[in-house]
């Protein structure tokens, strides 16, 4: 049975993206709820759009969808597509779905947030926005109760205007914010920093992880990565800003450097750094994918991966697997899988799962990186 969504006589079926078998876990919560039970009696202009922003598995999209000219910003390929699935599974009308770095709709008349993770990410979005909004736009924003702190509120005073907060309702809470104009400042660049012993220098935009220094799991990697005449195709899964594809690209000139990540601000950092810091882009390819779903079987020789542990808000190894998968099924005969984890993940229990060989090729009091072979 698909889990559905039910509130003021309409019932949306809802999935999240990519689907598994036995799915336990709901695509939406109780911000989605609260947001749209708020929402419900206003009357929309039809000549003006309504912007979503940061829709998880599109609970808010699919709600509006035939209400407003809706477009929903989105940083995630996945949430793309879990809000595409979702439109096409309840018969509803396309929508427009950006990413982060594109042009906004003009004159909105309606925001609607959903608090995401990254205050990084939060503040660059609201600076976003006071250039763009009208004072007459509303603005709400929807958050976790546990998620929303002063200084979380002190970012939409600062960013956007005045704030003032709902009663909390099943540990959900409402940000309304007005616009005030005389907030609007010159958006910022991204962060960019060196990593002198590897002879980088590495520029992050606002969702990318570690933003203004080199992760310990990915900068622990990098002794890792191994430099062999026989590696003709290398990927670097879930490359974020691309500092291991990179490094991967330097000691393996011969070879054709595919990065992938769902972030589209990743894949924009990626891109980036490797015009800073490689002689040549001529083999180097950036994608945003998920995991490695348009790859051939059998077309890689060496993918390297600091997998993620979380989706959203939602602590999980299900990536880590899918990414383990599809590494798999991509690599030739006698390819390698490099990844690092944290030692308590316990990693290689589920490589032994699927690989020939699991060899533990380097740790410290934190991570194990692990070499699996196909």
């Amino acid at each position: 049975m698909k889990p559905e969504l039910t509130l003021h006589q309409r019932t949306l079926t809802l999935t999240r993206f990519p689907v598994r078998k036995n799915e336990t876990l709901q695509a939406w919560d109780a911000a989605d709820e609260y947001l749209i039970n708020y929402c419900h009696a206003m009357e929309l202009d039809p000549q003006r759009p309504v912007l979503i922003i940061n829709d998880n598995f599109g609970a808010l999209s699919c709600w509006f969808a035939n209400q407003a000219q809706v477009t929903t910003v989105t940083d995630s390929f996945i949430t793309q597509q879990a809000i595409t699935n979702n439109l096409n599974e309840n018969n509803l009308p396309a929508i427009a779905i950006i990413d982060c770095l594109a042009e906004l709709p003009t004159n909105p008349q309606l925001v609607l947030i959903k608090q995401p993770k990254n205050n990084r990410l939060l503040s660059w979005q609201l600076q976003q926005l006071c250039h763009l909004l009208s004072q007459d736009c509303v603005v709400i924003t929807a958050g976790k109760v546990k998620e929303i702190h002063s200084s979380t509120l002190k970012l939409f005073e600062k960013y956007l205007g005045g704030t003032k907060t709902s009663l909390a309702v099943k540990k959900a809470r409402l940000i309304f914010t007005t616009v005030n104009k005389s907030l609007a400042a010159p958006m910022p660049q991204p962060t960019s920093w060196t990593v002198p012993e590897h002879d980088l220098t590495i520029t992050n935009y606002a969702n990318v992880f570690s933003s203004d220094s080199l992760d310990i799991g990915g900068r622990f990697l990098l002794d890792f990565i191994p430099s062999k005449p026989q590696y003709k195709d290398i990927i670097d899964l879930g490359c974020g800003n691309g500092v291991i594809g990179i490094k991967a690209a330097r000691l393996n000139p011969h070879a054709n450097i595919t990065c992938v990540d769902e972030s589209f601000m990743a894949a924009a950092s990626c891109q980036e750094n490797a015009q800073l810091n490689l002689a040549s882009t001529e083999k180097f390819d950036v994608m945003v994918a998920n995991c490695l779903d348009n790859f051939n079987n059998q077309s890689a020789d060496l993918v390297l991966c600091n997998p993620p542990f979380h989706q959203n808000n939602t602590i999980t190894d299900h990536i880590a697997w899918q990414m383990f998968c599809d590494a798999q099924r991509v690599l030739r005969p006698h390819g390698e899988l490099i990844i690092i984890g944290n030692r308590q993940l316990k990693y290689h229990e589920k490589l032994n799962r699927i690989f020939t060989k699991v060899d533990t090729i380097g740790h410290n009091d934190k991570f194990v990186v692990l070499r699996a072979t196909k």
